[in-house]
C-alpha cells in the first residue's frame, strides 16, 4: 500500500501547489492552507471516480443497457448531482458550517472522558498491517451504510427525503448523488460520529469513501450485468441494487402488504451479507423498471406525485413532503 499512497500523495501535493495554493493566497485565503490541502485530495479523489464514471462505466451503459435512454434531461440533473458532490462542493459548504461544531462537540466529550478508541488496535500484531485495517474498517463502515439505508426507508420522515434519490426512472452512473441536501447532511453526520468514534485515520476514510462511492456509481448504471450465484453473493452488482430501485418491489420498506419481499429489499452498499444477514436480500435475476410507486399509480383524488425535475424543484419539493405539505 505504501506506493500507493505515495502516488495519490504526489498528486495531491502537485495538484495543491500547482492550483488550490494559488488560489487561496489570491483570495486572502492563507490561513485555511492545511484545510486547503486535506479538501484538495477530496478533489483529486473525486476527479479520479469521474474520469472512471466517464471512460469505463459509460461505455458499458451505451454496450449493454438495461433499457433505452428516454429522458436525457433528468440525466443531465443527475450529472449536476454528481459534480456538486465528487468535485467537494458540498464538502466544503459542510466544512464551514457542520465541521467546527463536531471538532467542538467531539472535543468537549474526549474532555469529560470519552475515550480514544481505534477498531484496529482490537487485533495487535494482525491489524498493523495497512490493508487488513482497511478491510476492517471498510467491514464497520459497511453496515453502518446498510443500517442508515434502513433507517432512510423505515423512518417515513426519512423516507420524505430519500424518496428522491428513487424517484429517478432513468437509472444510470450518474444517480447515485441523486439525494435531498439535508438527506445528505442526516447521512453524513453519522457517517462522521463513526469514524470519530472508532478512530479511523483520516487517508483510510478517504479510500473507503472513494471506494464505495465508486462501488456505487457503478450500482446505479444502465448495465445489463450480474456477477453469477457465488459473485452476488460478494459483492453488490448492478442487478442486486437495481431491484432496490424496482417500483414497488424494492424500497417500499413500510408498505402496508403481507409480501414480505415487498417490504424491502437489497439495502447493501457493498457487501449483501448483511441483506443475507437480516433476511432482505433478493437474488431474482430481474431488471424491473425503476422509480417511485406513487409516480405511476394515482391516489384516491386520481393524483400521481411530483417529485420535480430540476435540482432546486427537487430540493423544495422534498421539504414540502417532510413538512406534510406535498
Amino acid at each position: 500500500m505504501d506506493w500507493l499512497v505515495q502516488l495519490f500523495g504526489d498528486a495531491q501535493q502537485g495538484l495543491f501547489e500547482g492550483v488550490v495554493q494559488p488560489v487561496l493566497f489570491h483570495a486572502g485565503l492563507a490561513n485555511l492552507l492545511e484545510d486547503g490541502y486535506a479538501a484538495t485530495g477530496w478533489l483529486l479523489v473525486g476527479l479520479l471516480q469521474i474520469v472512471v464514471m466517464v471512460a469505463v462505466i459509460a461505455p458499458l451503459q451505451r454496450w449493454m443497457p438495461v433499457e433505452a435512454v428516454t429522458d436525457r434531461k433528468a440525466i443531465r440533473v443527475d450529472i449536476f448531482y454528481t459534480l456538486i458532490h465528487r468535485l467537494g462542493l458540498l464538502r466544503l459548504a459542510l466544512f464551514f458550517t457542520l465541521d467546527p461544531l463536531w471538532d467542538l462537540v467531539m472535543g468537549r466529550l474526549h474532555v469529560w472522558g470519552l475515550p480514544v478508541f481505534h477498531l484496529d488496535d482490537i487485533w495487535p500484531g494482525v491489524t498493523d498491517n495497512a490493508w487488513i485495517s482497511l478491510i476492517l474498517y471498510l467491514l464497520v463502515f459497511d453496515l453502518v451504510e446498510y443500517w442508515i439505508h434502513r433507517g432512510q426507508h423505515h423512518y417515513r420522515w426519512w423516507w420524505k427525503l430519500h424518496a428522491l434519490h428513487h424517484s429517478q426512472r432513468q437509472m444510470t452512473v450518474w444517480s447515485d448523488d441523486r439525494n435531498h441536501l439535508l438527506d445528505d447532511v442526516i447521512h453524513d453526520t453519522i457517517v462522521v460520529l463513526v469514524a470519530q468514534l472508532i478512530g479511523v485515520a483520516p487517508g483510510q476514510f478517504v479510500a473507503i469513501v472513494a471506494l464505495t462511492q465508486l462501488s456505487q456509481s457503478f450500482q446505479h448504471a444502465n448495465v445489463r450485468i450480474w456477477f453469477g450465484r457465488l459473485g452476488e453473493r460478494l459483492w453488490i452488482s448492478p442487478r442486486f441494487h437495481r431491484r432496490h430501485h424496482a417500483i414497488g418491489i424494492g424500497h417500499e420498506a413500510m408498505a402496508p402488504v403481507r409480501n414480505k419481499r415487498a417490504r424491502g429489499n437489497n439495502f447493501g452498499v457493498l457487501l449483501p451479507w448483511w441483506d443475507m444477514a437480516f433476511g432482505t436480500a433478493n437474488f431474482d435475476l430481474r431488471y424491473d423498471p425503476t422509480g417511485v410507486r406513487d409516480q405511476v399509480q394515482p391516489d384516491a383524488q386520481g393524483r400521481l406525485r411530483d417529485y420535480g425535475r430540476g435540482f432546486w424543484a427537487q430540493q423544495w419539493r422534498g421539504i414540502l413532503r417532510l413538512v406534510g405539505r406535498a
